[in-house]
Parts: structure tokens; C-alpha cells; sequence
């Protein structure tokens, strides 16, 4: 790209930034008149100011919104341009009794100093651990841990991909898989409902998720029976931002980063009475470069065949994402929300593979073409009762809709002569529709039953059409019928779950029970495969909490999961990667059942805490993914060389228990430490009786320093490390990598500037080493670009300010700086 088109670029997305600061300065600026309202709001105990408190101006006959903003750093605020009248002021923070307080302003005074005013600190009580002040970073409730993303890394222009990156017990690599406990069989849920990020399920993905929508994480490793049972390596729970503050508020960001990568997003809130309305849009225009070098060896037929593959590549995907609600209060006991979430994505990936097949050059190239368009839309609904605190019905409908093509085109060429094109077209046309209905009922002050009933209903409808080039006529393609297919899928989930929660003492009980049937039915017309698969399970769960002295407490609990095979794991038709490797579904597939144990203690010192986490899981029936040499295909490929095929089989019993521990510690004012790891052993059982079972230990460790070196910068440094992992027929390598971001507040705090460079030391990486039959080994290294420097602009109107924690810059694969 040259030097014209990136500037080019790079003024496209500052003048959107321009076009939207009018907007938000409009907001800010409606009702211009001449009085003011100002103060400074103090801690009572210390003297110390409250920074980012909430101050609305309300009329006083109606309480109707007028104006409103933040307390600086100083705690001191200021609104401006109030006309005269009476009013009443209104200041919350987090933590603190509110301030309420009249005030007049009149032609003789037509400016209220309402100078130095203290609130009273209070102390709120969270399922064991003491928040005071603001909220905390890490919650441990009784059965999850909630992670404010806003106190820490909330990228501007990234994804939830990025968030995850730093959020305890969860493991993202380089291409963006998410993982927990090293099992990447976990389930992702968007405001509680159902995503496509994880187990072939429907919906957003998280790569479409803007990171500053992104509120807070729910963490579940050991689900109770109110969560679905699917997911054998736990829950994630992203809850997204839904502004509630007074009047207008929003945030526009564009962020440029190195090697061609461009975001912009705007984000809008309204609020005035019972109606909140809310948006977004986010748009991403980014480019990322790969490389991979393979070396395979094969014994077939008494002769050996040996090929090493070298490839490079470019990812370009663009996107355009909306998000448009409504939540409307009926009653102070009743609400209503509606939201809908249009997007579109467009991809192409160019690549190109040198190989060298026993002393024979040759070249593929390839061209992948993706356009999904997604469309979810969802209607939740509240009931509270006054008068018995703690009862509360929710309900939920959902919609999602698909529109998937993908057009994969392969060539080869042999001794410097090129063979015909052919292509691999792929259309997908996806629906579902889910509900869910769950009611919280306390017996008394201490115990409480929670019941719920949960539908979910999607089907799958795709083509799968083989091209092959006219030599005589290149632009023509012709359908080959007999290696094309169409097939059907369709999944039902009735479930319904019980829980009964009760408080003794120092002691907290929590048990339960899930019922899920799924029936999952699903052929390739015109080929091989057909399945109907009918089942019904019971998941129980258990967890048992004692507090101790001195802020700690100690957590035993139980959960039985499964982890569902999707439809990519069951349609027998073969999907070609490249000319020499494709996956192939197996339609005798079945579920894989999971026993999990957690032992955990907490302990909070001072500014402190640290969580410990002893953990075991026994998969049985596992579904583990294996590569083969295709012989057949391998023989009637020639020259081309050796043909591989990657499938999922059911087999044998996984074990995998370990250690995980979590520390954040203040080590200065100015300097807080944030530590996580766990140690694990896994254990892998032998495809045949012949072979010995595999086992290793392995781990994960984050570390990220946290730095307040002035006032208004933020610096983070960020460090992480996968151990080697083994798997059925090898091994993953260790990767690690370090990244650096700083943020700037600027202009009152009305804007930020933030400069990130993720891996920083280019390390990562994705190392294979694997083995099969037939003397088989092969030697896998995907280099993706990840080292990337971004620079965010963002701009706050209304009541909305930075974050008091630095925001990091986006990642999506990685990029820039010589990746």
C-alpha cells in the first residue's frame, strides 16, 4: 500500500472523528443560559476528593433532567449555562451516601457555590468480599467471578478479544481461540445469551464485539445448574454497556495501527424519564500478514515421501457493526428492553505456498472469499415486587439470522505448469430462535429458590458446490456434481433447572439440578451420513462456602457438563483447507461428558488479594481432533503429494487437574502488580491398546504492572507464557509474548490518546509437532502478525470520562512493526 492511500486512510477516519465532535459538543451545549452550579465533594473521613462522582441538575418541581456532569480529579465540578430557577442537585458515587441539596439561582445571584461538601463513606457487602469506595476489579460471588473490564484494559478500537486476553483463568493465542484451564470446549455467552464465539454456536462473534462496549466479564468455571450444561471448560459471560445516566452521553474513537489497520466507533446514549435509548456503530478495516512452514514425512507403499511447504499470506476483513435498543421502565416493578444488532463482515485471504515433494518444486495459490451478514435481535422483559425484596421473574426471545458465502479457490503448479482452478463455493443459511424464563423466589432472609425454563431451536441449511476451470474457457467454471453436496441441519434444546441457596452462619450452601434433552437430526443430501440423535441428561451441581476469620473464605463445589458436537464435527463432506489437507465430519459423533471439582480459598490483605483455585476434570466419551493420511487419495493425488485429513473421534477418558492462582497487590500509589497462573497435569488416553496413554504438566502465567507515573498517564506493561501441551498425536510448543500500552487524558478529560504495541518482542507463534501411522511425523509453524502499533484518539461527551485504568489498543490477529 503506498504513501498516498494510506493517508488517504488515515484522513477518512479523522474526519469521521470531526464529523461526530459536533455532535457530542451539541449535546453537551443544548439550552444555552447564563447561571452555573459548582462545588467540591470531599470523603468525609479523609478529606480526600472524590474524582469521576455523578452530578445531575434536576428542576425541582418535576425533577425533570437539566444538566449534568463529573467531578475532576480535584472532586471539584461545574455546570454551566443554567437558567435561573429553582433546582435540586443531585450527586451519587459509587460507595458513598448520595448527595441532595436545593439550590435557587435568581437575577442578584445567578451562580450557587455550594463549596467544600463531604459524603459519608458506606460499606457494601458482596458475597464475602467488602467493596468500599468504588467498585472492585474482582468480585467472587458464590458461584462466578465478575470482572470490571472498565478498571482495567478496555481496548480502544479493539474486540472482546482483546479483553479476554486479561481476564483471570481465561487463555487467548495468537489467532484468537479462547481457552480455559487448557480445555477450548467452553461456552460464550453475550448478556447472557447465546453467541457463536465457541462451539460452532449461532451469533456475534467475538472478533465483532467492540472492546468499549464491553462492561464487565462473567467468569463461571464451575457452572452451576443454572447455567446451560454445554461447555466442558466452563462459562464466559460478556456483559455489554448499556449507559443509564442522565441526558445525552456517548463516545466517538478512531484508532490507526501500523501495516493498514483502521477503526472508528461511536457510541450514544439518551436518557430522559422511563425511556433509555441506546447505539453504536463500529467499523474495522484490517490487514494482517501470516506465514507457515510444514514438514511432513509418510511411508506409503515402501516408499517414503517427504515434503516441505513454505506459505505467505494476507488476511483483509472489513466490517461494519450496529447495535439500536430501547429500555423502557412500565413501572418501577416492570421493564422492557429491545435491541437489535445488524452486521456485516467481508473477508479475503490471498496465499501462496511453495513446496518442495521429494526434490519437485511446486505452488498453490489461494483466494478465499467470505461475506456473512448476521442480524440478532432480542426482547427481555423484569418484574420485581416491592414488597418482597429479592423476588424477581425474567423472561427472554431471541432471534438470530445468517447469511453466509464463502468461495475457497485452489491451483497448482507443477514443473512451471499451471493445472485448472478449481473452487470450493459454500453457502450457509442459518436461523435460530431461543427463550429463556427464569424466576428467583427468597423463602426468608437467608435462602432463596431460583427455577427456570430454557428453549432453543436453530436450523442450518447450506450448499456445498465443487467448480472445476475451463482450460478452454478460464473465465468458465464448471459444477462437478459428483463432488458436490447440500445438506440439512437442525438442533432442539428443551431444558429446565432447579436451585435451592441457603445461608447459615459463616456457612453457604448452593445445590442443584439441570435437565436438558437435545435432539440434533441433520444429513448431506446426495452423499453419505445421515444422524438423529435423541438425548436426555441430567447435570447436578453443588457448592458449599464457609467464611473464616481475618477476610477469607473457602469454596468446594461440583458441576457435571457435556460438550456437544457441532455441525462441522458432523457433516460428512470433506472441506478442503488447501490441495493437500481437508476436514471431514463424522456423523457417529457423540457427546462427551464432563466430572469437574473445584477447591478455592480467597483472602483479602489490606489493598490485597489473592485466590486460590485446586481443581479436577474427567472427560469421558472426549472428542479429540486427529490428523490421518488419506492412502487412497494420497495415491491418486501423484506428484501432488501426500494428502491429510483432519477428524474428531470419540475415544478413551481425559483427566486434567491442577492449580491456579490469582494476585493483585499494590506495591506503591503509583504502581499496582497483577499476577495469575495455574499448573496443570493432562492426561491423554492411546487412540489403540497398543499405545501407551500421554500425559504432561504445563501452565499458563500472566503478569501486568500497572503505572500512574503523573497524573493523567497511565502505563501497563503485560507479560504472558503457554507452557507445551500435549495432544493425541503431539504436542503444542510454548509461546509467550510481552506487550507495553500508555494512555494520555487530554483537554479536561474530555478526550484520551493511547499508544499500544503488542508483542512487543514479536514471540508468538504456533508450534506443532505431530506423529500418526504409516511412520507419519510432520513439524507445524504458523508465524501470525502480531506485533502492532496502534494510536486511539477517543473523544467523551456528556457525563462520560476515560476510565481511570489505561486502555489498550486493538488486536485481531496481530500486526505491524515487522510482524
Amino acid at each position: 500500500m503506498n504513501f498516498s492511500s494510506a493517508f488517504s486512510r488515515a484522513l477518512r477516519c479523522l474526519g469521521l472523528l470531526v464529523t461526530l465532535l459536533p455532535l457530542g459538543l451539541r449535546a453537551q451545549n443544548i439550552g444555552s443560559t447564563p447561571g452555573s452550579v459548582a462545588g467540591t465533594l470531599l470523603d468525609n473521613s479523609n478529606g480526600q476528593p472524590l474524582s469521576f462522582a455523578s452530578v445531575v441538575l434536576l428542576r425541582a418541581q418535576d425533577s425533570t433532567f437539566v444538566s449534568g456532569g463529573q467531578t475532576g480529579e480535584n472532586g471539584a465540578f461545574h455546570l454551566e449555562k443554567v437558567g435561573l430557577g429553582h433546582y435540586l442537585v443531585r450527586a451519587t458515587v459509587l460507595g458513598y451516601k448520595p448527595l441532595r441539596k436545593a439550590v435557587t439561582l435568581t437575577p442578584a445571584a445567578p451562580d450557587a457555590q455550594l463549596g467544600t461538601v463531604k459524603l459519608l463513606s458506606t460499606t457494601t457487602q458482596l458475597a464475602g468480599v467488602t467493596v468500599q469506595g468504588e467498585r472492585a476489579a474482582v468480585v467472587d460471588n458464590l458461584d462466578k467471578k465478575v470482572i470490571n473490564v472498565e478498571k482495567d484494559l478496555s481496548s480502544v478500537g479493539g474486540t472482546a478479544v482483546n479483553v479476554l486476553q486479561n481476564v483471570p483463568s481465561v487463555s487467548v493465542d495468537q489467532s484468537g481461540a479462547v481457552s480455559m484451564r487448557g480445555s477450548s470446549n467452553i461456552t460464550v455467552l453475550i448478556d447472557g445469551k447465546p453467541s457463536g464465539a465457541a462451539n460452532g454456536g449461532t451469533g456475534t462473534r467475538l472478533e465483532q464485539i467492540p472492546a468499549s462496549a464491553i462492561e464487565k466479564v462473567e467468569v463461571v468455571t464451575n457452572p452451576s445448574a443454572r447455567y446451560d450444561a454445554a461447555g466442558s471448560g466452563g462459562v464466559i459471560n460478556i456483559i455489554l454497556k448499556k449507559q443509564r445516566k442522565d441526558g445525552w452521553n456517548g463516545q466517538a474513537m478512531a484508532t490507526l495501527g501500523t501495516a493498514d489497520k483502521y477503526n472508528t466507533s461511536l457510541s450514544l446514549n439518551r436518557h430522559r424519564g422511563k425511556a433509555n435509548l441506546f447505539g453504536s456503530y463500529n467499523a474495522r478495516d484490517d490487514r494482517y500478514r501470516q506465514q507457515n512452514n510444514v514438514d511432513q514425512t509418510v511411508v506409503l507403499d515402501n516408499q517414503t515421501i517427504l515434503l516441505h511447504q513454505e506459505g505467505r499470506g494476507q488476511r483483509h476483513s472489513s466490517s461494519h457493526n450496529g447495535r439500536l435498543g430501547l429500555d423502557y421502565t412500565i413501572s418501577p416493578e416492570q421493564s422492557l428492553s429491545f435491541t437489535a444488532e445488524p452486521q456485516l463482515n467481508n473477508g479475503l485471504n490471498t496465499a501462496t505456498q511453495q513446496a518442495l515433494l521429494n526434490g519437485v518444486a511446486q505452488q498453490n495459490t489461494q483466494r478465499v472469499t467470505e461475506d456473512v451478514k448476521t442480524l440478532d435481535m432480542s426482547t427481555d422483559y423484569r418484574r420485581t415486587w416491592a414488597q418482597h425484596k429479592g423476588r424477581e421473574l425474567t423472561a427472554n426471545l431471541g432471534y438470530t439470522n445468517l447469511w453466509a458465502t464463502v468461495v475457497v479457490g485452489q491451483q497448482l503448479t507443477s514443473n512451471s505448469v499451471p493445472e485448472p482452478e478449481w473452487k470450493q463455493d459454500l453457502g450457509v443459511r442459518l436461523q435460530a430462535v431461543y427463550n429463556q424464563i427464569d424466576y428467583t423466589h427468597p423463602l426468608d432472609s437467608t435462602s432463596r429458590v431460583d427455577l427456570g425454563l430454557k428453549g432453543q431451536w436453530q436450523t442450518n441449511d447450506g450448499t456445498y458446490d465443487y467448480l472445476l476451470q475451463n482450460t478452454d474457457q478460464p473465465w468458465n467454471y464448471a459444477r462437478i456434481d459428483s463432488r458436490s453436496v447440500a445438506y440439512n441441519f437442525q438442533e432442539y434444546l428443551q431444558a429446565g433447572y432447579a436451585t435451592y441457596q441457603l445461608q447459615r452462619g459463616k456457612w453457604s450452601y448452593q445445590g442443584g439440578v439441570r435437565a436438558e434433552y437435545t435432539r440434533t437430526q441433520g444429513n448431506v443430501k446426495g452423499g453419505q451420513g445421515a444422524f438423529n440423535l435423541n438425548y436426555l441428561n441430567l447435570f447436578p451441581s453443588a457448592t458449599v462456602v464457609r467464611t473464616l476469620p481475618g477476610d477469607q473464605r473457602v469454596q468446594v463445589s461440583y458441576a457435571r457438563r457435556l460438550n456437544r458436537p457441532n455441525f462441522m464435527q458432523l457433516l460428512a463432506f470433506p472441506l478442503y483447507q488447501d490441495q493437500r489437507s481437508y476436514r471431514l465430519g463424522d456423523p457417529s459423533l457423540r457427546p462427551e461428558y464432563i466430572n469437574a471439582f473445584e477447591l478455592g480459598h480467597q483472602v483479602s490483605m489490606g489493598g490485597a488479594s489473592l485466590s486460590t483455585t485446586v481443581f479436577y476434570r474427567q472427560t469421558n466419551n472426549a472428542i479429540q481432533r486427529l490428523r490421518e493420511v488419506d492412502e487412497e487419495a494420497t495415491r491418486l493425488n501423484g506428484a501432488a503429494g501426500v494428502v491429510t485429513a483432519e477428524l474428531n473421534r470419540n475415544f478413551g477418558q481425559t483427566r486434567s487437574y491442577g492449580l491456579e492462582m490469582n494476585l493483585n497487590q499494590p506495591l506503591a500509589k503509583w504502581w499496582r502488580l497483577t499476577a495469575s497462573g495455574s499448573l496443570f497435569r493432562n492426561t491423554v488416553t492411546a487412540l489403540a491398546n497398543t499405545e501407551a496413554s500421554r500425559s504432561n504438566m504445563t501452565g499458563t502465567a500472566r503478569l501486568m504492572n500497572s503505572f500512574t507515573p503523573l497524573p493523567k498517564l497511565d502505563v501497563q506493561v503485560t507479560g504472558t507464557y503457554r507452557a507445551a501441551v500435549i495432544t493425541p498425536q503431539g504436542r503444542l510448543l510454548p509461546q509467550g509474548g510481552v506487550e507495553v500500552a500508555l494512555r494520555q487524558k487530554l483537554f479536561n478529560d474530555r478526550a484520551a490518546l493511547t499508544l499500544r504495541v503488542s508483542d512487543i518482542l514479536n514471540t508468538q507463534r504456533q508450534r506443532i509437532e505431530a506423529f500418526g501411522d504409516n511412520g507419519y511425523r510432520a513439524t507445524y509453524l504458523n508465524k501470525y502478525e502480531t506485533r502492532v502499533g496502534y494510536l486511539g484518539f477517543s473523544w467523551y461527551f456528556g457525563s462520560n470520562k476515560p476510565p481511570k485504568k489505561i486502555e489498550s489498543a486493538p488486536q485481531g490477529g496481530g500486526g505491524g512493526f515487522g510482524g
